[in-house]
C-alpha cells in the first residue's frame, strides 16, 4: 500500500486540530495576558482613586452650598437707618398747588 492509498485516521485530524489549537494559544497569549492585566490595573486605579474622587466631590458640593449661603444671606441685610425711597412730600396746605389762571 503506499501512501497516497493509505485513508487518513480520525486521530490524526484530532492530533493536527490539538497542535493548531495549542498554536494559538501561544501566539495570542501575549495580547490577551496584556488585556487582562491593563484591565486589572485600572480597577485597581479605580478602587483608589473613586473613593478619594468621592470625597473631593463632597467637599466641592459643601463648598458651593457655603458659598451661595453666605451670598444670600449678605443680599439680604440693609444698612440700619432710615432709607430715602426717593418719593415726594407732601406740600403744605397754605401753599396753592394748582393754581388757576384767570
Amino acid at each position: 500500500m503506499t501512501q497516497d492509498q493509505r485513508s487518513t485516521s480520525p486521530w490524526a485530524l484530532f492530533g493536527a486540530g490539538a497542535v493548531a489549537v495549542a498554536a494559538c494559544a501561544v501566539c495570542c497569549i501575549g495580547p490577551l495576558l496584556a488585556l487582562l492585566g491593563g484591565i486589572g490595573a485600572a480597577s485597581a486605579i479605580g478602587a483608589v482613586w473613586i473613593p478619594a474622587l468621592a470625597v473631593v466631590a463632597v467637599a466641592a458640593l459643601l463648598g458651593v452650598v457655603w458659598v451661595l449661603r453666605r451670598r444670600r444671606g449678605a443680599a439680604c441685610t440693609t444698612e440700619p437707618g432710615p432709607v430715602d425711597l426717593g418719593m415726594p412730600t407732601q406740600a403744605p396746605a397754605d401753599v396753592d398747588t394748582h393754581p388757576v389762571r384767570h
